[in-house]
């Protein structure tokens, strides 16, 4: 692979790009038999080649020499053109309709003009390569720092040096007798970017004492941006856990007071930086009317900021031990105790940890440097780079770690300068914006999904990312590691939001190729279309408005942007109030990525289908588009489709062609020959979850089995659903049939099946080889009168059974189909929920031994269920009856129960309180 020629360089992605393209067999189908063009290639090839040993003594100088920075910004600007050229070729090229011919056709026709612009190029190139003698580059080999995926995302590591910090904090909060009524006690903690401030305070959120002395907890991000209305949403959201539409401050803050009221709560306001005491006194007023021992924690880098906020000395976080420091940097090289013991390499590292200066970020970034090396030369390569010598404009430790990263991950880092600071990655989400780049290098048999996933592990293993404090499968980064993105971003990336409150207009560098904007900022999209003539080969234009619901004017519509950069690979409009797209997006040929997602879209043009390079295309809540265009199975390269939440009526016809999907979120079976659900046999790459609806439509066994769903072991989560008002008294005939033809693979983690119209289910549901499944929802199969065989699914943890209308009794098929068996049923089932089932009257558990790990049970709107219930229950931790009139109840043996609530009942009886009980509330009927 060409590829490999430039392992280890400053630039790989676009120099790797540039060579495959090259050296791809089309190319050479051109270039045969053209001198000319052959010589062009040639001296292209050299040069790139003469460049490449100096790009590494380059990419050090930069750092503090302005000249060199220059050199190689319009190194890469010139490969970036070179890329646009190559790819404008292949797509036109590929795209025709006889392409054994075209190519000649093509290439004669366009030979002149083509090679006008090469030349162009590559004269550019040598001019730049001719420099380097002037810069007294040297050339030296890059350092060999192996790449290595080291750590689980999930892993928590251990905190040093601050369990006396802690127990100070926690003290803090547990003194109720530090304030008054009507006041509020905020616990700043103050200190440098790096030192540890939020890990102190995730260490304090989440100690059992703290829990347990407030009533509810919460934690919000407040960052530089301090918007009373937006962090009151926020703390508001926080609060109910659920968004909030209110644009008002005084109702949100009359929410927030309610919310507050009568409860004791524990608040995080972590990273904030406004120091107007006016607006923290507007901000925290909701908070006065808690239960008094009520308390706000806050972390910030400014002691003014703390003084704005509270009276009260802040707590002032200081430096690491050099001991602490050691442990912290030892933690995250995951070396073994022999590897740690080596005399030579632990002196060696206790000097770099001396560089540390007692930061633990600094030590842990150079922990995640150098884990799993045990080599002493890499070692001392750190320690002995020039790089602690330079300007500390940025952290040096942390420009060694940025310096030090495989190639292949630099660019992925830095395109994250693109979003604000305490932004909430998703993973997923960056993934595909980086492969919209042509950032990610697959290996043999590797997907470039596969690929992005490791690139993110990596990152994360080297502290680049971490995870959210609060919110499942978020990711964010550290400030610090923020403002060194922002460093080596240069001038190739613009983020208009930062510079929303400059009065004069910021001009944006001609070499951008990377740029974010959000709308509801103070950089409106005049400024930007000013601007874009000039950076015509921007390929990256990300709308990011950070609160969808606060309302923002569009001074011009967004799609002029659609005239002016005609080499986009990236497009997001998300969230913006975007009514219709024109026609001139079929323009944009390079495109790979387009995100109309939570707009006001009603259709698509039908040129949409001559972006043969999509990968990505994101429709997420766009509740007003009601048809996809029929020009959407030309999209061959698309690879993720995501259609959640939309008002489609249909799929468009020939969704079988679209062969490289690996992500279709939802398909909606249709009635004509070209949409129904046999086109989804030929979508056999389909991964992680899909939402099947409209079944009804399907209407013989051959159609379900046309599907090959049991083929698609990629597929974790499954939705299969029958819509609710269609109702055929002789469907319930071969529903059951055609439920059968639909059996997932076995991989399967994640199952719902909704509004079934059969009488009982087939099979395989419920069958143990089914051994991955973890969640399992039936709802509205009203015709069913047995519930199947689910008690000896193994992994089984959550299971919802919700308006089934006809079923009776749960009887003994719901715990096991072989009685023989010795297992005990529902072996890993912590949550059993039953809800809305209008005719069970009888639940047979008495004498099966079942259940030893349920932790929650619920039994909702059950009014004619009466008789027993299951009798022990050794792991129950809480149970809630609601709303089942003819029970009577003798609450089961449950020593671990915490909660207990039964309201509606027709009697209940109650033996021995647990002794773990903390909530109990008996109402209805005694």
């Amino acid at each position: 692979m060409a590829s490999a020629l430039l392992t280890g360089a400053v630039l790989p992605s676009i120099f790797n790009v540039v060579f495959d393209r090259l050296s791809s067999p089309e190319f050479a189908i051109w270039i045969k038999g053209k001198k000319l063009t052959q010589d062009m290639l040639e001296r292209l090839k050299t040069n790139l080649y003469a460049v490449q040993t100096f790009l590494n003594d380059a990419e050090q100088k930069q750092i503090k020499e302005g000249a060199v920075k220059d050199w190689l910004a319009s190194l890469k600007d010139a490969m970036y053109v070179a890329d646009d050229l190559l790819d404008e070729f292949f797509t036109k090229a590929a795209t025709q309709m006889d392409p054994g011919t075209f190519f000649s056709r093509y290439l004669n026709l366009q030979d002149r003009k083509i090679a006008k612009r090469m030349e162009g190029i590559i004269e550019r190139i040598e001019s730049i390569v001719r420099q380097i003698g002037t810069l007294g580059h040297r050339e030296i080999p890059k350092e060999n720092m192996s790449w290595r995926i080291t750590t689980s995302l999930g892993e928590i590591s251990h905190v040093y040096g601050r369990e006396k910090d802690k127990e100070a904090i926690v003290r803090l909060l547990l003194d109720d007798a530090d304030t008054g009524d009507g006041d509020i006690s905020v616990i700043p903690i103050v200190g440098m970017g790096g030192i540890g401030k939020t890990t102190l305070a995730q260490l304090v959120y989440h100690d059992d004492k703290v829990k347990e002395n407030f009533d509810f907890q919460a934690w919000v991000c407040v960052s530089e941006e301090f918007d009373v209305m937006k962090v009151t949403k926020n703390l508001l959201e926080a609060t109910k856990k659920c968004t909030c539409n209110l644009n008002n401050l005084d109702l949100l803050q009359q929410d927030l007071k309610d919310q507050l009221s009568r409860r004791k709560f524990f608040m995080v306001l972590d990273d904030a930086w406004n120091e107007n005491p006016s607006e923290w006194k507007t901000l925290l007023q909701p908070f006065r009317d808690g239960v008094k021992g009520s308390k706000v924690l806050m972390t910030t880098r400014n002691e003014k900021v703390a003084n704005a906020a509270q009276k009260a000395s802040p707590y002032k976080l200081g430096l690491l031990s050099e001991e602490d420091c050691w442990l912290v940097f030892s933690k995250h090289a995951h070396l073994s105790t022999s590897s740690m013991e080596n005399p030579d390499l632990k002196k060696v590292g206790r000097d770099i940890v001396k560089k540390c200066d007692g930061l633990p970020m600094a030590a842990q970034a150079l922990g995640g440097l150098l884990s799993e090396n045990s080599d002493v030369n890499d070692w001392n390569r750190v320690l002995k780079s020039e790089i602690w010598e330079f300007p500390d404009e940025v952290t040096p430790a942390l420009q060694i770690s940025y310096y030090y990263l495989p190639p292949c991950l630099k660019e992925c880092f830095v395109y994250c300068s693109l979003f604000p600071k305490d932004y909430e990655f998703d993973k997923n989400e960056l993934i595909l914006l980086w492969m919209a780049q042509s950032f990610l290098r697959p290996g043999k048999n590797q997907t470039p999904e596969e690929a992005g996933d490791e690139y993110f592990n990596e990152l994360t293993a080297r502290s680049f990312f971490q995870l959210h404090s609060t919110k499942e499968n978020k990711f964010v980064m550290h400030d610090l590691i923020h403002d060194l993105a922002m460093f080596f971003a240069g001038k190739f990336y613009f983020r208009a939001e930062e510079h929303e409150n400059v009065e004069n207009v910021v001009e944006i560098d001609n070499k951008t190729r990377h740029l974010s904007h959000n709308a509801k900022g103070n950089y409106p999209f005049s400024k930007l279309l000013r601007f874009c003539n000039s950076v015509k080969h921007t390929r990256t234009f990300l709308e990011i408005n950070l609160d969808p619901w606060i309302p923002f004017n569009m001074e011009n519509t967004p799609c002029i942007l659609l005239s002016k950069l005609k080499y986009l690979r990236t497009l997001s409009f998300k969230c913006f109030p975007l009514e219709s797209l024109p026609d001139s997006i079929g323009e944009l040929i390079h495109l790979r990525y387009l995100d109309l997602s939570e707009t006001r879209i009603e259709t698509l043009p039908e040129s949409l289908g001559n972006l043969y390079n999509l990968q990505t295309l994101k429709l997420v809540r766009c509740s007003k588009l009601k048809i996809l265009p029929v020009s959407m199975k030309n999209l061959v390269k698309l690879r993720h489709l995501d259609i959640g939440n939309t008002g489609l009526r249909e799929m468009p016809k020939g969704m079988s062609k679209l062969k490289s999907l690996q992500f279709l979120s939802h398909y909606k079976v249709g009635k004509h020959e070209e949409n129904k659900i046999k086109e989804l046999g030929a979508l056999a790459n389909l991964q992680k979850s899909i939402f099947i609806y409209k079944l009804e439509n399907v209407v013989n066994i051959g159609e379900a089995s046309m599907a090959r769903m049991f083929d698609k072991n990629g597929i974790e989560s499954l939705m299969l659903s029958w819509s609710w008002n269609e109702q055929n008294t002789f469907a319930s005939e071969i529903e059951r049939d055609i439920l059968d033809k639909l059996q997932p693979h076995i991989n399967l983690k994640e199952l719902q099946i909704w509004n079934y119209r059969g009488t009982i289910f087939p099979d395989w549901l419920g069958h143990s080889s089914y051994h991955n499944i973890t969640t399992l929802t039936l709802y509205g199969c009203r015709n069913c009168c047995m519930l199947p065989s689910l008690g000896q699914l193994p992994a089984l943890k959550r299971l919802k059974i919700s308006d089934f209308e006809t079923l009776e009794i749960v009887g003994a098929e719901f715990y096991q189909k072989d009685e023989s068996c010795v297992e005990k049923p529902f072996p890993k089932l912590e949550t059993l929920k039953f809800q809305s089932m209008g005719c069970w009257k009888e639940w047979c558990s008495i004498k099966f031994n079942a259940f030893p790990r349920l932790k929650q049970l619920i039994i909702k709107e059950c009014p004619m269920l009466r008789g027993e219930l299951p009798n022990h229950l050794p792991s129950l931790e809480s149970l809630k009856i609601q709303n089942c009139e003819q029970l009577s109840y003798c609450v089961p043996r449950a020593p671990a129960m915490t909660y207990l609530s039964i309201t509606g009942a027709s009697e209940v009886r109650i033996g021995e309180l647990p002794p773990l009980l903390r909530h109990l509330f008996i109402g209805g009927s005694h």
